[in-house]
Order: C-alpha cells, then structure tokens, then sequence
C-alpha cells in the first residue's frame, strides 16, 4: 500500500471513531445519573483538563503557555471560548438526560449555517448564491420546527450559536486542539473545582458514596469521553482533505437524531420531519457547494501549473488552491468546520 494511501485510510478511521464517538454520547450521558447536568459537567470540565495536561506532559508541548500568559487579549478570548463551550456542554448534556436528544441533534445539524450566518454579520463575508439559498432555507426550517414544536426550538438554537460563537473564537485564539483544550479547561477548572467542593460539604454530591465506587470512575471517566475523539480527530485532520471532514461532520447529528427515534423513542409528528427535511435541504446545498468550489479550486490548480510549466518565468495570477474570482478566505469558508456535539 502506498503511503498516501496509508495515510488516508488512517485519517479516514481516525475521522469515523471522532465523530461515530460524538454521535454515541447519548448513550453515555445518562449512565451518570443521579448527577445533574451541572455536576457533570463541572467533573468534565476537571478531569478534562487532567486528562489533557497529562497528554501534553508525555508529548512535552508546553512552549505555548508563556507566549499566552503574555497576550491578556488572548486570554479574554480563550476565556470567552471557554464560557461559550461550557454552555454548550452543559445544554447538551441536560437536553439528553431530559429526554430531549432529537433537538439537540438538531442543533448541530443547523450549525454550519449559524457559522456562515456569522460570517456574514461579524467578518462581512460575501455569500454564493448556493450558500444564501441554504441559509434561506434554513431560516424557513426554523420556523416550521416551532410551529411542530409550539415554540422556538430554543435548545437547537443555543447550542447551535453558542457553538458557533466558540468556533469563532477558537479561530482567533490560534492555538490547536490540544493546546486549546487545555487552555479552556484551565480556565473551567478552578470554577469548576469550587462547585464540586461545594456540593461535597452540602452532602448533594454523587461522586465517592454518594454515587457508588462504578459511578464515581464514570464521573472520572468525562476526561477521556472529552479528549479521546478531540485527539482522534486532530489525527484525522492532518490527513484528510477539508471537504472530507466536512462530510464525515454530519455523522455526529446524524447519528444522535437517529439514536432519539429509534432508541429513545422521542416524538416526530409530520411538521418536525417536515423541519427537519428542510433542515437537511439546506446541508446538502451548503455541501454542493463546497465540493463544486473544491473541484473549481483543483482544477484551477492544474491549469496553473501546467501554465507554470509552459512558461517558467512566468508567475500565474492564481492564489494555490484557490479557484479563479475566489479569496483565500472564501475558500475557506466553503469547508464545513468540524463539530463535536456532545
């Protein structure tokens, strides 16, 4: 076998454990009960950062913690990160615990366009007409959700933005997934810390005696269920192309939607299929488009550098794998980014 071709089934099974693990945390979520999702979630948040900071120790990546600590506008920034990704731990995890596993599937479902709706209003990012359509689309998904629901489907919608927001940042911080993780679960920890203690002297905490000595190594265990496929997918990252990890995304709401129907036997009446197909409308023009601006991309890759061939002196006006009349960070843009509900 070639190694490329090593390297891409590696990264193509690294991709499918990442996301198939994030699709199969419903089924994990509720293994911690009694605990409430505000004690998960801070047992998380600590053992998280254990896990991570062990990590790094035997990688000995530790140069980004000095240059961080001197950039305060950073650190405001990893702390907005971190309090955008703990709200959205934390919906997620008391929407499955509370039966409510189908609209936090789609929450992640309706992110990508919640991400270009940003980009749009925050970057002044300029749109195709494939991508305005989807974000039209999406739009109209909404509302037709909230009359199936009798109300907006507000946990969809926060987790949606709040994980969108958290990507934003993440994109200004500059840090890469371990180190990020690292950085936002230091900010967490004391917090976090402080409230298990408190729970501990009230006598509210499941963990010890409380839970059981197999509940309290679950509760240990959110660390490695946190960092594992965060790991997984970083490997897969660096071996597959953006478009690829753009497709293998929807694997984790496709995964936890089908969980809430079939296993959890969460209600569907004809106006959520109906919102949720356009829902699935919209991903799969966002998904077009990023594949055709992809292929135009390649293609004007080519043609460059068979002109370079012909005329070596000669440098050709197109930015590497950048279609003609496409920025770099239009480019960009037209890769779906990674999700990791759960």
């Amino acid at each position: 076998m070639q190694p490329q071709h090593r390297q891409d089934r590696a990264g193509l099974l690294c991709g499918f454990a990442a996301y198939g693990l994030w699709g199969l945390a419903p089924l994990f979520w509720p293994l911690l009960q009694p605990a409430g999702a505000v004690e998960i979630l801070a047992h998380r948040m600590v053992w998280s950062l254990v896990v991570v900071g062990l990590i790094l120790l035997v990688l000995r990546r530790w140069s980004w913690v000095g240059p961080l600590l001197r950039q305060p506008r950073r650190l405001g920034l990893v702390a907005l990160a971190a309090t955008a990704i703990s709200v959205n731990w934390g919906l997620y995890i008391w929407g499955v615990n509370s039966g409510h596993v189908v609209e936090t599937a789609l929450g992640y479902f309706i992110n990508p366009l919640v991400s270009i709706g940003f980009g749009v209003l925050l970057l002044r990012e300029r749109l195709r007409p494939a991508q305005w359509a989807a974000v039209g689309v999406g739009v109209v998904a909404v509302g037709v959700l909230a009359v199936g629901y009798g109300k907006l489907p507000w946990i969809s919608l926060t987790l949606a933005f709040s994980f969108a927001t958290y990507g934003l940042v993440k994109k200004r911080i500059g840090l890469d997934g371990l180190e990020s993780l690292a950085a936002e679960t230091a900010v967490q920890f004391l917090p976090a810390l402080g409230f298990l203690v408190y729970l501990t002297a009230r006598g509210d905490s499941t963990f010890g005696s409380g839970g059981g000595m197999g509940h309290s190594v679950l509760l240990v265990s959110c660390g490695v269920i946190t960092a594992g496929p965060l790991i997984l997918f970083g490997a897969a990252a660096v071996r597959l192309p953006l478009s690829t990890i753009g497709m293998l995304q929807y694997l984790t709401p496709t995964s936890q939607f089908i969980l809430g129907v079939t296993l959890f036997h969460e209600s569907m009446p004809p106006e959520r299929w109906a919102g949720f197909a356009l829902v699935w409308l919209a991903l799969a023009l966002l998904t077009w488009d990023a594949l055709h601006t992809a292929h135009r991309a390649r293609r004007a890759l080519a043609d460059a550098a068979v002109r370079a061939a012909v005329a070596p002196g000669v440098s050709p006006d197109v930015t590497p794998g950048v279609a003609p009349g496409v920025t770099p960070g239009r480019a960009a843009e037209a890769q779906p980014g990674p999700l990791s509900g759960g």
